[in-house]
C-alpha cells in the first residue's frame, strides 16, 4: 500500500469535515467591530437629526396657527396651540412677549450633551435658535 501524505492548510479535516479555525473567526469579529464602530454613529447622528425634523415641523405649525389666530383677535395671548409634537419627542410651550410670542420645543428624550439640541426655538420675528440645530 503506498504512503499518501496529507497536507493541512489551516483547515482541520475530521472524518471530511471542514471547518473554520480560532483566527478566522476572530478576524471576522473584529471587521465586524470596525464597520460596527464607524455605522453607529453616522446612524444615531441620522435618528438624531429625523427626530429634531419631527420639533421643526410642530413649531412650524404653532406659529401658522398663532398667525391665522392674531389675524382674528389682533393678539397672540388668548391662541392655544398643541402642546406636543407630532410624534411626541417634543413638548411645545407658547410665551406671549409683547406684541409677538416665543414658541420653544423641548425634548422628552434623554438629554444629549454633544447634540446641544434638546431645546429649539422660534420666535415671532423669525429668528430660530440654536442655529446649528435648524
Amino acid at each position: 500500500m503506498p504512503y499518501v501524505s496529507h497536507s493541512f492548510t489551516g483547515r482541520s479535516f475530521v472524518n471530511g469535515q471542514r471547518g473554520f479555525t480560532l483566527i478566522e473567526l476572530m478576524i471576522v469579529l473584529v471587521i465586524i467591530g470596525i464597520v460596527a464602530s464607524i455605522a453607529y454613529p453616522s446612524y444615531t447622528r441620522y435618528v438624531q437629526k429625523s427626530v429634531r425634523t419631527d420639533a421643526h415641523a410642530d413649531l412650524m405649525q404653532a406659529a401658522s396657527e398663532l398667525e391665522r389666530c392674531y389675524t382674528r383677535s389682533y393678539t397672540y395671548s388668548n391662541c392655544s396651540i398643541s402642546s406636543s409634537s407630532p410624534e411626541s419627542n417634543y413638548t411645545i410651550e407658547m410665551t406671549s412677549t409683547g406684541d409677538g410670542y416665543l414658541l420653544t420645543a423641548e425634548s422628552n428624550q434623554k438629554p444629549n450633551q454633544d447634540d446641544g439640541c434638546n431645546e429649539l426655538t422660534l420666535s415671532s420675528s423669525g429668528e430660530r435658535l440654536p442655529d446649528a440645530c435648524w
